[in-house]
């Protein structure tokens, strides 16, 4: 009996797999929080997810060097990106093709292509991030530039800046700044003996042992040593000034990718209600775009924080632009 109930088992799994066919998505977001809604997708509608993640060091940049590299052949269906310029990149090279999901329409049109390259979903921001039993809250750096100050020398953790959010931060500051000011911020938080280490997630750990006081890093990072409870908070910066940089996930459909269909399919879920919800009521506690989305008290929605202005192609080129100084900047 045991022997006949396999039998009408297997073929029925082989069939549903072979009904929902797969999806390959490359992704940059961190495995721990992009692999369990991944699997609520397969769950829901019995199509087979093959993910390849980025690792921690290289964070979007490595699967954008090797989606750029099968240009002529993908691999991959979609790009799920940790911060909003990666796709842009790649749309400027000819590699995403047009997508409008109906299940985006209500995310607001500064997070969305108007071609539909790309669109965005639940947000990080970056922050500043300090040990509450080395820094009183009446001392914690308010902006960016308190970093350059004699009093944090040597005593902030930055992550590499040739990747990841990092980059597209640094990259930010050159727009709203202008190259002169931007480039002498860096050389400023240098001076002063900034730690350049491998990632966002070192900088945190680092800020949390206390072997630094103080980090720029992502909300994310911030919100797992915070549930951890690791004695340190969070200061959105510049709030009276420029603002903080505000970083939405952005997802892309790769033009010629060996399943579209399923590729459109695994986009319209990513963008949802639902896995924004999901990713709020994680430890990573990303916010909403949507007001409507129910999340946490501790997680702020995008309207709480005076983010800087955005505008993903002029960050995109000046990223190429001022690589060989962020190469020079950081020692390579």
């Amino acid at each position: 009996m045991r022997f006949i109930t396999l039998m009408i088992f297997v073929p029925l799994l082989f069939l549903k797999i072979c009904l929902g066919g797969e999806v390959i998505v490359y992704t940059s977001e961190d495995k721990i929080f992009s692999e369990s809604i991944l699997q609520q997708f397969e769950k829901k509608t019995g199509i087979k997810v093959r993910a390849i993640y980025d690792t921690e060091e290289t964070k979007s940049t490595g699967l954008v060097n090797r989606l750029i590299a099968e240009k002529n052949n993908p691999q991959a269906d979609v790009f799920w990106s940790g911060d909003p310029v990666r796709p842009v990149l790649l749309e400027m090279r000819g590699i995403t093709t047009p997508y409008i999901s109906s299940a985006a329409a209500d995310i607001p049109k500064i997070y969305k292509d108007e071609e539909g390259h790309w669109a965005g979903f639940s947000a990080r921001a970056r922050i500043i991030l300090y040990n509450t039993n080395l820094v009183t809250a009446g001392e914690k750096p308010l902006s960016l530039f308190d970093l350059t100050k004699p009093k944090w020398r040597g005593q902030v953790a930055i992550a590499n800046p040739l990747f990841g959010t990092t980059s597209i931060h640094v990259a930010f500051l050159f727009i709203t700044l202008g190259d002169e000011k931007a480039k002498k911020f860096l050389q400023d938080l240098k001076a002063n003996g900034v730690k350049i280490v491998s990632s966002n997630g070192e900088v945190k750990r680092l800020v949390a042992r206390g072997e630094v006081v103080a980090g720029l890093t992502d909300t994310d990072d911030a919100n797992v040593a915070i549930r951890e409870g690791s004695p340190v908070k969070i200061v959105f910066p510049d709030q009276t000034s420029m603002g903080t940089l505000i970083m939405p996930n952005m997802v892309c459909l790769i033009k010629n990718g060996p399943n579209q269909e399923n590729g459109k399919k695994l986009i319209d879920y990513l963008v949802s209600k639902e896995v924004e919800k999901s990713l709020a009521w994680a430890p990573c506690a990303q916010m909403p775009l949507r007001y409507a989305v129910r999340a946490p008290a501790d997680v702020l929605t995008i309207d709480a924080i005076k983010g800087m202005d955005v505008d993903y192609k002029a960050v995109a080129q000046k990223l190429d632009e001022i690589s060989e100084f962020l190469k020079q900047w950081a020692g390579y």
